[in-house]
């Protein structure tokens, strides 16, 4: 077991945007060290979602976000040789880490060339409130509300 928490590490803003959120979310999206092409993919993104809705592609980017960023989770936990599926609060910086994830990880199996048009038709879904990333976070809150009678197991 550890002794101390590691330290929490400062992420640097993005150059374009001069935000922390998007370095997050390139980070993730980023595979083999591959940075570069990761900004490059997800800028390249946000000018398909700024000429697809007409707006601001990051205030489109972060109300996608907000709207695949559940706020409850179920979590297994066994009592008396059964095991039950408790719903519990999920704390600030897990949450966006899974909205973040959801969102990746769904525009990665779409079905469009390129993964920026990927990236940017999964945004855009959630944006409007649709989409496989948004459909999991539906999934996660009825599943949370259908086992909340378990709620007093909670630890």
């Amino acid at each position: 077991m550890r002794k101390s928490k590691p330290k929490k590490r400062i992420l640097l803003p993005d150059p374009r945007f001069n935000d922390v959120l998007v370095s997050r979310f390139v980070n993730n999206l980023m595979e083999r060290g591959k940075k570069n092409l990761a900004y490059n993919i997800f800028y390249d993104a946000m000018d398909i979602v700024g000429a697809k809705t007409k707006e601001d592609g990051l205030e489109v980017f972060k109300k996608a976000l907000a709207n695949v960023t559940p706020s409850v989770e179920v979590r297994s936990r066994r009592i008396g040789g059964a095991t039950f599926q408790i719903p519990s609060e999920i704390r600030p910086e897990r949450k966006m880490t899974i909205g973040i994830k959801h969102l990746i990880n769904f525009s990665r199996k779409r079905n469009e060339k390129g993964m920026s048009a990927k990236l940017a038709g999964e945004i855009v879904a959630a944006f409007r409130e649709e989409g496989a990333a948004f459909k999991r976070k539906e999934d996660t809150h009825r599943m949370a509300e259908a086992n909340k009678a378990f709620s007093h197991f909670r630890f």
